[in-house]
């Protein structure tokens, strides 16, 4: 990894992806460049200086002479905040997406716990879920625990609607959420990307999802749209959403821990801590863990949100 010299010529820096290098590898025509994307993740907009001594032609040269990281193939290292075009110019807002933590399901707001504050914890495992449920002696009641998914081993327990909820609008009071969002704004395709070792996606009624692509590091992405079903739904002014004004839609789904967590603790050890205290309902237990990230990315606007997940696993 390097700098781009960008004080004299314009250096246009374009690579392929490991996709676009997987398939360029094969030699059998499946090669074809079909998409390109820009971003601006190292511009600091803030040095815009309208008082530069200078004039106005250096209003924005300390935005020009901003270090440039040269392309990296690494999808997960680079292109965090994608440029995107849109047609109208007199937009005044722009949606945005937000997590529902707030509607009358416990299940879909963040664990609250000191350790666990502002994440999803995922049980691994019937064991793990047993001290959720209270069946081994420990926390009473899981269904006062926000944000707390168990594994798919026991379904008993399972039939309560949790699910991550995700709406997308224009979360301004200026514009009354009474008013429809433009259709140009509006999300109705979703990409969510989890590392594939540690889990999988699924709806709300945990039916488990096949992913659309695998890259080398083992990210899975899948793609759900308004066609998926309860996955992706439109929002009405009338349902319980953090966006105030105009809405999109809202993307519902869980997350499953993989068979590699569930049978097995070397993930744990690789990725995690082999074991550590956390305390639930006021009641302390050793579980290993592994912490994680879920990114949704509109497909629409490119904006994205990353959503902190943990893995447990009870220490027997």
């Amino acid at each position: 990894m390097a700098f781009l010299d960008n004080s004299g010529d314009i250096i246009l820096d374009a690579v392929l992806t490991d996709a676009g290098r997987a398939r360029l590898a094969k030699g059998d025509g499946s090669f074809k460049i079909v998409k390109y994307a820009f971003a601006d993740d190292e511009i600091d907009y803030s040095k815009y200086d309208l008082n530069h001594a200078s004039g106005s032609a250096y209003y924005d040269i300390n935005i020009l002479t901003t270090p440039v990281i040269e392309a990296l193939t690494n999808n997960t290292s680079t292109m965090k905040n994608r440029l995107l075009s849109i047609p109208k110019t007199n937009l005044l807002y722009l949606p945005k997406l937000e997590l529902n933590v707030s509607p009358s399901t416990v299940g879909t707001s963040m664990n609250g716990e000191t350790e666990t504050a502002n994440a999803y914890i995922i049980s691994v495992d019937g064991t793990t879920d047993k001290i959720f449920t209270g069946d081994s002696s420990a926390i009473s009641d899981y269904y006062t625990q926000n944000g707390i998914f168990l594994s798919n081993t026991d379904s008993s327990v399972q039939t309560d609607g949790r699910a991550i909820q995700v709406d997308q609008g224009l979360d301004t009071t200026a514009i009354s959420k009474e008013f429809t969002l433009d259709p140009t704004l509006r999300e109705t395709q979703y990409i969510v990307e989890i590392d594939n070792r540690l889990g999988y996606i699924t709806d709300s009624s945990r039916s488990p999802q096949a992913y659309s692509f695998l890259d080398d590091d083992n990210i899975a992405s899948y793609s759900f749209s308004t066609s998926d079903g309860d996955l992706v739904t439109s929002l009405s002014s009338t349902t319980a959403s953090p966006i105030a004004g105009p809405r999109g839609t809202r993307l519902a789904f869980r997350v499953a821990p993989s068979i590699e967590l569930n049978s097995s603790t070397y993930l744990f050890s690789l990725l995690g801590e082999s074991s550590t205290s956390l305390t639930f309902d006021g009641v302390a237990n050793a579980y290993r863990r592994i912490d994680s990230n879920i990114r949704i990315t509109g497909a629409t606007t490119g904006y994205r949100l990353n959503i902190p997940i943990i893995f447990l696993k009870d220490v027997v």
